[in-house]
């Protein structure tokens, strides 16, 4: 489907996560556009990827673990995480933290 609203898509359970969930909003030939919500006081685990990860930041306030430096981030922050390297995400704000990750196609 070429268009859509993003609230007609279901929020998924991220299982390695706590108190997240996942939206896959479109799976192009090339690239998949994904929305991640934490509740506060959830976040991800460390972990790696085998591809690359560009993030923008629509709502919320969040710390950001990246290759061992940690950032904080808000609304309007964009973010890259390099294919490899490890990284993780800790809602620091009161509210919902979501931002928008569009990764490759790729296994």
């Amino acid at each position: 489907m070429p268009v859509r609203h993003m609230d007609e898509v279901p929020f998924q359970e991220v299982k390695a996560g706590d108190r997240t969930t996942i939206q896959v909003l479109l799976e192009g030939p090339n690239f998949k556009m994904r929305r991640f919500r934490i509740q506060p006081g959830g976040g991800m685990p460390e972990h790696t990827n085998t591809v690359e990860h560009e993030q923008l930041v629509l709502k919320g306030r969040a710390n950001i673990g990246i290759a061992g430096e940690t950032f904080s981030v808000q609304p309007g922050s964009v973010v890259l995480i390099p294919e490899g390297v490890p990284h993780w995400y800790m809602n620091s704000g009161e509210e919902d933290f979501e931002f928008l990750c569009l990764i490759p196609n790729k296994p």
